[in-house]
């Protein structure tokens, strides 16, 4: 499924001097895979795949033009077929995560979580029932929640016109339901138990948690390494293509205890 995306793109992008490339494009995505889930340098790649020039180049071209999201959302429409659901779903969960920014991340790009006390970046997602990624926004980790939840649900506005309703938890305030009224979706702001103690997973909105603790197996996810925002969006939807193109073929990776 992901071969003719690739093979499409590349015959709508000739090298000027006609040549077709040195490197299959299999080892291409090979190589974005690799790195995201073991986390290792562009310049540390193993000697038997390509190199960073390569590899980067695509990644980044791919990144600029949608092709990684494109992929994705390919992967996704057959992921939720194949669990006898429609391509796009009517309900989705919202979250934010901050993340810890590495050493060299512009500071232009990055601020301080006040509440969770974190500096670096902050990742949002929307995802349906399944835990399947239907956007992602990547800020500052100073960014409001309501900022990221706005964003979100435009990202998801964009994306599909089937979603009718959506989760949120408390850090979410009305603003982000009056942004969803305008836009046709039904925000529910999820409340907590007072009497609860500790973590208990809430009716439907556990999936997000869930499509974050998956993401934290992809060692590139664990800490903002990239300096953009927008390569950090795209390590999420490959990410999510490698944990989908596992479940269609009933594959599974190596944990790193395993490895």
């Amino acid at each position: 499924m992901i071969e003719p995306v690739i093979t499409a793109w590349k015959a709508a992008h000739p090298s000027a001097t006609g040549h077709q490339g040195a490197y299959a494009m299999r080892e291409i995505v090979n190589v974005i895979l690799y790195q995201n889930r073991t986390g290792c340098q562009w310049d540390f790649l193993p000697h038997d795949l390509p190199p960073k020039g390569a590899a980067y180049y695509y990644f980044a071209a791919w990144r600029d033009d949608g092709t990684d999201q494109k992929i994705h959302d390919l992967l996704r429409w057959y992921t939720r077929e194949q669990r006898r659901r429609l391509a796009d779903p009517s309900l989705v969960v919202l979250d934010t995560q901050s993340k810890h920014a590495a050493a060299g991340v512009p500071a232009t790009t990055t601020g301080k979580d006040a509440a969770k006390k974190v500096p670096g970046r902050e990742l949002g997602l929307a995802v349906d029932v399944l835990g399947l990624v239907i956007a992602v926004a990547v800020a500052a980790a100073s960014a409001h929640e309501n900022t990221m939840g706005i964003t979100l649900l435009n990202k998801v506005a964009e994306q599909t016109s089937t979603v009718k309703k959506a989760l949120v938890d408390q850090g979410f305030k009305t603003a982000v339901v009056d942004h969803g009224a305008r836009l046709g979706i039904d925000v529910e702001i999820v409340e907590r138990n007072p009497a609860d103690k500790g973590f208990i997973p809430q009716a439907k909105r556990w999936v997000v948690e869930r499509a974050y603790g998956i993401l934290m197996m992809y060692r590139r996810l664990v800490r903002e390494y990239d300096h953009r925002p927008k390569s950090a969006e795209s390590r999420v939807y490959w990410a999510m293509t490698d944990v989908m193109t596992r479940r269609l073929t009933g594959t599974a990776a190596l944990t790193w205890r395993d490895a």
